[in-house]
């Protein structure tokens, strides 16, 4: 029932968001009489943040077609290069990168925003980089006859990605950057990938914001995992899709409560944008409203990700601590982190990051005790929040320069 109370509440508040978008269009109409007056201007104001408010987001689209590099801007390519049921890979490039450019894999989280959440991220690197990223499915428009989607498939699914990079590259090893959740798989592949001596194995491997050890300086996110068993999880936020999408049947964790999740851990922070978005609207400050409203779009714009992926997470990375207690498996195959030596790791942290904690990444790097400390570094981004280390001003001039380094450096 908890889906289709949702479906329901999210086709009221269509309307809402119809209704109050109209509203606004009639109260700012030079045929209005009351759009010549101030109270005019601010009521539609006021139902324009109410339109936003209240719409519902689609799946949003990267973008990206063009980038400016020292002063001349190139148009870029996006391709899909891989395409499987839960997940594509896509390439970008642009014209002014040779082909002898390193070729990076993005891995964005699957945790309820889309990868384009990641934008930012690509654009960066594709200033130095041939950039791929996993475009994760929504979990409700896959069929049920694709079965189902793990830990072990999501490293299964990274394994072949890195080998169709090397491929494209004509037999050169790739690089990978996993942004946040992704760290745990992305960290459990590159092991699995030295272990079993792959001619695709990462070259470099940057973690950013990764719950690798949750048990340092735990956050209430952390908390929140912990202090309930797995079957609360199972019993109270797992649904099944509903029978108007293609993945009906299929038990999910449902985006919407990912995101009411976040939202509710700063409620008043959300609630102070949208009021500073109806101020800046108010002024005539139209560029800084349309900022709020365009970082929103995204971040309203979430999936539902498959109940087997989310609950073997929550309870391998946050309860049980499998993989800085050396018991993570992989189909049955125990990941040992010591057999990591051909890759170079380096772990990025937000000084300020309320949801992975500092120290949880780099716990990576003291794990790896089979790689030399000449492949290891740590970077932690003065000031910056979890989102900052990734997108931002912080990650354009602080993050991604050392990240470009340590690829140049281990290339």
């Amino acid at each position: 029932m908890l889906y289709q109370v949702y479906e329901i509440q999210r086709n009221w508040l269509n309307s809402v968001s119809s209704l109050a978008s109209m509203s606004s269009e009639f109260l700012n109409s030079p045929a209005n009489p009351l759009s010549h007056f101030g109270i005019g201007g601010i009521a539609a104001n006021a139902f324009d943040v109410m339109a936003h408010a209240t719409a519902y987001y689609g799946k949003p689209a990267f973008g990206i077609t063009e980038i400016e590099v020292d002063g001349t801007k190139h148009p870029v390519e996006e391709a899909t290069v891989v395409n499987r049921a839960f997940g594509d890979l896509k390439r970008f490039r642009h014209t002014g990168l040779p082909e002898t450019a390193p070729r990076l894999l993005i891995v964005a989280p699957m945790s309820g925003h889309y990868a384009t959440l990641l934008r930012g991220t690509v654009e960066r690197m594709l200033e130095s980089c041939i950039v791929y990223i996993t475009d994760w499915a929504d979990a409700k428009t896959v069929p049920l006859h694709e079965g189902r989607f793990d830990l072990d498939d999501y490293i299964d699914y990274l394994m072949e990605f890195l080998e169709q990079i090397r491929v494209e590259g004509g037999g050169k090893r790739p690089h990978m950057m996993a942004v946040c959740q992704p760290s745990v798989p992305a960290y459990a592949a590159t092991a699995l990938m030295n272990q079993h001596k792959s001619p695709a194995t990462p070259l470099t491997l940057t973690m950013m914001g990764g719950p690798i050890d949750t048990r340092e300086s735990p956050t209430s996110v952390n908390d929140h995992a912990m202090n309930r068993p797995i079957e609360w999880f199972r019993q109270s936020v797992i649904a099944r899709v509903p029978m108007q999408y293609r993945g009906a049947g299929r038990q999910v964790y449902p985006g919407f409560m990912q995101l009411s999740a976040f939202m509710s851990m700063n409620l008043q922070n959300h609630m102070m944008s949208h009021y500073e978005m109806f101020k800046h609207l108010t002024v005539g400050d139209d560029a800084s409203a349309q900022a709020t409203k365009d970082f929103y779009d995204e971040y309203r714009a979430v999936c539902d990700m498959t109940a087997e992926f989310y609950l073997q997470t929550v309870e391998e990375v946050f309860q049980k601590h499998s993989i800085p207690n050396g018991t993570f498996e992989h189909k049955g195959e125990v990941v040992d982190l010591t057999q990591i030596k051909d890759t170079a790791l380096l772990a990025v942290e937000g000084e300020r990051d309320d949801i992975s904690g500092l120290g949880q990444t780099k716990a990576a790097l003291k794990l790896a005790t089979g790689l030399g400390a000449k492949k290891k570094r740590y970077y932690m981004a003065e000031g910056a929040g979890h989102y900052g280390i990734f997108n931002g001003s912080k990650w354009r001039t602080k993050v991604a320069p050392v990240v470009e380094e340590f690829i140049a450096e281990h290339g």
